[in-house]
């Protein structure tokens, strides 16, 4: 972490601090159904205040296309970050301009401000440079604190550092260690579960692992594509087989890089796609024209635990089945269970990341037994596919 200045090396005493956070919460009907992300930025904001700081908080949420859309609106995050953070949050319904400066300068210090969503401006999106100096005057120092929108160059991510000294926020500084332990420099043996629906939108997530991991398991509507690829009938489930040449290609690159590719080799076929659909143990050889694979199955999830028995490192990114519909999550629950266990016995370094993960590892109860989970998405995504994130090479010294 040599390459950031973190909080280590700022005085905050009395300086105003522009914080960027993540408050982009899951809501429904006005109620926040997940708070991981207020719960992540409460340490970097807890030793600002402490400090005697006055804390600014710059924020998107949602994608209002630059305009002002009051449904997207941060005010009813307020109450539930004033909640966790145990003190009065104040509230500025713009985030540059008069009502800003006015809404900052009655800031003394200890004391914490929420500015209005970033994107109701135009300029925050596409960066504009006089914008991202209109945000710079409100404050003394900025504070990245949000990873997992560090993959934009907007004004409040990347712009900023262009015009005050510039820090990574505890949040951020966690991430990028943990990041960096998983595939900036990993003990070996290294595997990777890559999960989910589409292989289309994990192509360079595969290509750029096959070069930097030992072992890539593959999971998920994904895993069909390559049993689809390698002749199987894999009958009524979610294929892209327009990709069949793709994924030859990937599986030949895997094996000229000496990466171990595993796919599943059982799985729990079903005719519906329902919780507590009638389904059967079926080989992957054996899939009726009418059934879907939904889930891996035991034989599978026995060859997984065993590989994970002999890596060092675990990178984590998409479900093996439809973990929401029991009993379609047995896959990830087993699998998440056995590499929290390897972890606490400290025989693992295990990083996951990406919103169905963060999901199903909460559901296994084993989020907190990982060594790191990223609450980003696209960060987290475009990190794992070996491209650099515009707002962390800004803090770069």
């Amino acid at each position: 972490m040599s390459d950031f200045k973190t909080l280590d090396d700022l005085d905050a005493k009395g300086k105003t601090c522009l914080v960027r956070v993540d408050l982009n919460v899951p809501m429904t009907e006005g109620k926040i159904t997940d708070t991981t992300r207020i719960e992540r930025i409460l340490p970097t904001l807890h030793e600002l205040l402490e400090k005697g700081a006055k804390v600014v908080l710059l924020a998107h949420f949602g994608r209002p296309n630059g305009k002002v859309e009051p449904k997207m609106s941060l005010k009813p995050v307020v109450p539930a970050l004033a909640h966790a953070l145990g003190m009065p949050v104040a509230f500025a319904t713009d985030s540059v301009g008069p009502i800003a400066r006015e809404a900052v300068a009655g800031l003394v210090p200890g004391e914490v401000i929420l500015l209005e969503n970033t994107r109701f401006h135009p300029c925050e999106e596409k960066n504009n440079p006089p914008h991202a100096k209109d945000l710079a005057q409100l404050g003394d120092v900025f504070i990245n604190d949000a990873f997992s929108a560090a993959h934009r160059a907007h004004a409040s991510t990347e712009g900023l550092t262009h015009y005050l000294p510039s820090y990574a926020g505890r949040t951020m500084q966690a991430e990028l260690e943990a990041l960096s332990s998983g595939l900036g420099n990993p003990a070996h043996p290294v595997m990777a579960i890559v999960g989910g629906a589409k292989v289309s939108s994990k192509l360079e997530l595969l290509q750029n692992l096959m070069t930097s991991v030992d072992m890539l398991v593959i999971g998920g509507g994904m895993a069909n594509t390559f049993l689809a690829a390698k002749g199987m009938d894999v009958g009524n489930s979610l294929c892209e087989h327009d990709l069949a040449e793709t994924a030859r290609h990937i599986m030949a690159s895997a094996a000229e890089n000496k990466c171990e590719i595993i796919l599943p080799v059982d799985a729990l076929a079903a005719k519906a796609f329902k919780a507590h659909a009638e389904h059967r143990v079926a080989d992957v050889n054996d899939i009726q024209s009418d059934e879907m694979m939904l889930d891996a199955g035991p034989a599978t999830i026995a060859i997984v635990k065993a590989k994970l028995d002999t890596a060092k490192t675990l990178v984590w990114n998409g479900p093996f089945g439809a973990f929401e519909m029991k009993p379609f999550d047995s896959a990830t629950m087993a699998i998440a269970q056995h590499a929290a266990n390897l972890t606490q016995k400290g025989q693992l370094t295990s990083v996951a990341g990406g919103g169905d993960t963060v999901a199903a590892l909460n559901l296994a109860g084993v989020r907190d037994t990982f060594t790191y989970v990223s609450t980003a998405g696209g960060a987290f995504l475009e990190w794992m596919e070996g491209k650099p994130l515009p707002g962390v090479r800004a803090l770069e010294k």
